[in-house]
């Protein structure tokens, strides 16, 4: 299909933390007309309206009066209130993960953005990552897949504990990596630093067989985000943060003997991937952009976000049971 030239205008609701990133990039993309930002914070909503010489709504109405698209960058708390106020004005959605705070508002807001023909899209960044999507054209078949998402303590999340804020990601690239349906997940995680768990692992079984592990912690003293899939003839590792890939292929073993001992010997040789590196961030508003604009299938169907979501509360269920005995 022939692009569309024709800007859309967008607004952004929320300009925290999350929400400063999205007006960064947003205001740097020619094919956008950012019409201006909301904040409950009205006193902060002006300091960045401010910076990017942008208009700051006092009315979250008259922002979505003035909008074709928004991106709800708002604590999860209220995404399901806000998303659902922004497609009944008609407009498209792109909203932070997680989509929703249950599965039962999560499929409210498919429907309706189903019903009016809008494009409602969650924030899974990390799907956008050019390490991630060329790792969809190398996995073929999944054996086991280990997931590593570990960061430092940072007070700036209170609302969501560590599988929400971060293990959410890894669920939703884990599902769509392994082409088979789950079998039964197994969840355990504690609190450390806050009232929700800071530290979890999550264990799915598919009926193919595949097992996939996802471990995350949130009061680490290390950052960490990785990748490691074994398929049957070859072991691949993904670093997050500088987007790269490498595979690991057996090329030869054999038994070595000498007068001492007999030592067994592997050898084997690593294929470092080349990937396009892009931010992640400005690929998933493009992306938004060309499925209002131009028609492009979304790269997630909603059906696999409220999966996702699912595993996580499901999960978070098995957690707090473990808490409370």
């Amino acid at each position: 299909m022939k692009e569309v030239k024709e800007k859309l205008n967008i607004g952004i609701i929320g300009v925290g933390h999350m929400g400063q990133y999205h007006v960064n990039v947003v205001a740097s993309m020619l094919n956008y007309n950012l019409v201006g930002i909301y904040d409950e914070n009205i006193q902060l909503a002006q300091e960045i309206a401010n910076k990017f010489e942008i208009k700051a709504y006092l009315n979250l109405d008259d922002l979505l009066k003035d909008c074709e698209s928004v991106t709800i960058a708002v604590p999860t708390v209220l995404h399901y209130e806000t998303a659902k106020r922004a497609l009944l004005a008609n407009c498209h959605v792109l909203v932070e993960k997680p989509i929703t705070e249950t599965v039962e508002q999560a499929t409210e807001l498919c429907d309706i953005a189903k019903k009016h023909n809008k494009i409602l899209q969650v924030g899974h960044v990390e799907r956008f990552n050019g390490a991630v999507i060329e790792l969809k054209k190398i996995v073929t078949n999944p054996l086991l897949i280990e997931a590593k998402r570990l960061a430092p303590f940072s007070s700036r999340i209170k609302d969501v504990g560590v599988i929400l804020d971060m293990l959410i990601h890894d669920l939703d690239i884990v599902l769509n990596l392994v082409d088979s349906p789950l079998k039964k997940s197994f969840a355990v995680g504690s609190k450390v630093e806050t009232n929700n768990e800071d530290i979890a692992q999550i264990t799915l079984v598919f009926e193919n067989g595949c097992i996939a592990t996802i471990t995350g912690s949130r009061v680490s003293q290390k950052k960490e985000r990785s990748l490691m899939i074994q398929q049957d003839k070859s072991y691949i590792y993904l670093n997050y943060s500088n987007q790269d890939i490498e595979i690991h292929r057996q090329a030869s073993s054999a038994y070595l003997m000498t007068k001492e001992q007999i030592r067994y010997s592997q050898e084997s040789f690593v294929e470092n991937l080349f990937v396009h590196k892009d931010n992640p961030l400005k690929s998933e508003h493009q992306h938004f952009f060309d499925c209002i604009r131009n028609g492009v299938e979304p790269l997630v169907p909603n059906d696999k976000d409220i999966e996702t979501l699912s595993i996580a509360l499901s999960s978070l269920k098995e957690i707090a049971e473990n808490f409370s005995n």
